[in-house]
């Protein structure tokens, strides 16, 4: 199925490219990837230093159009997965999430079109965010966009930019709502509430726990994302997520099951964000129809997966120290 033809009768495998490779996502699509038989490269950040496995992994700067020429040409990749970008939970400068997100993006793409051999397939991965505080209980993607912060702005303006080049590369788009599992860092919510219980703290400090989101499972985020490169859906955009929302008091609830026991929690204003999004949460009907079945993990599970990772971490740490 991962196989190409050569000219002279050969085959070889097929060659995906991930930008972000050495992230939260990029790890979780190589690995599924990989199952799938793609040989994989991508793009890491030239200050990272760590490797994934059965990969190879390019430190490049996606701002260097040079560079990520150089890069795109040794790759000459059959798919490409575009995750880089800067997100807005780690307080990126405004400018610097525009000067990634969109001409980071733009340089991509560039490189991509000089390819005497072109991708049959291009995913660009934006966010939910664009449709900020929609007034409708279920966000498809007919819902107008109106995005609320820097970040939303920047992703939007990628996919804007993007579409110009929809007549030399088949892109497509995919919105994915809130995601968590393993690897995920601790300025991300929902590893920062794991973590707390993982190490058995007593206190927390959280923002607006009224908030309802549809959190999905990473693991199923990089499924969908194989089955799209598949089908190469060229010039359309689709959500993704669960189409099940739930509020911070909920995962609070979850995890005290999971842990055993209640932590305590102070409601900080400072993590009481400006235009914040009460309710966000998708419809994947459109997915649906273009992949099948959606795959579903319930939020409990993925909770569990990553407590039981954090404690058998923290476990080990321990362990060294005494």
């Amino acid at each position: 199925m991962n196989d190409t033809k050569h000219p002279d009768g050969g085959t070889k495998r097929r060659r995906a490219l991930i930008t972000g490779l050495s992230g939260f996502t990029g790890r979780h699509m190589a690995e599924r990837l990989l199952d799938e038989g793609y040989d994989v490269w991508g793009t890491t950040s030239p200050a990272s230093e760590a490797d994934v496995p059965g990969t190879t992994g390019l430190p490049v700067d996606l701002l260097d159009l040079d560079a990520v020429r150089a890069c795109v040409a040794d790759a000459n990749p059959d798919v490409v997965v575009h995750l880089a970008g800067l997100a807005h939970v780690t307080g990126n400068p405004p400018t610097q999430s525009y000067l990634v997100n969109i001409m980071g993006s733009r340089n991509l793409l560039d490189a991509l079109a000089l390819l005497d051999k072109k991708p049959r397939a291009v995913l660009m991965a934006s966010t939910s965010n664009v449709y900020g505080n929609a007034n409708v209980e279920v966000i498809d993607e007919n819902v107008p966009l109106s995005p609320g912060n820097d970040y939303a702005v920047s992703k939007l303006a990628m996919e804007n930019m993007a579409r110009l080049w929809l007549d030399r590369l088949p892109i497509f788009f995919t919105r994915p709502f809130n995601y968590t599992g393993v690897g995920q860092g601790e300025d991300f919510l929902l590893p920062k509430i794991v973590n707390h219980h993982a190490r058995h703290e007593q206190k927390m400090s959280l923002g607006n726990l009224a908030v309802s989101r549809d959190f999905s499972d990473v693991r199923d985020v990089v499924e969908v994302y194989a089955q799209l490169i598949e089908k190469a859906p060229a010039g359309e955009v689709f959500n993704t997520c669960s189409g099940v929302g739930h509020s911070l008091g909920e995962i609070l609830g979850m995890m005290r099951r999971i842990a055993g026991y209640e932590i305590e929690v102070f409601v900080d204003p400072r993590f009481m964000r400006r235009n914040e999004i009460a309710k966000l949460v998708g419809s994947n009907v459109k997915l649906r129809r273009a992949i099948g079945r959606v795959p579903v993990t319930p939020i409990y599970d993925t909770l569990e997966w990553m407590y039981k990772h954090a404690r058998a971490k923290f476990e080990s740490v321990a362990a060294v120290k005494a």
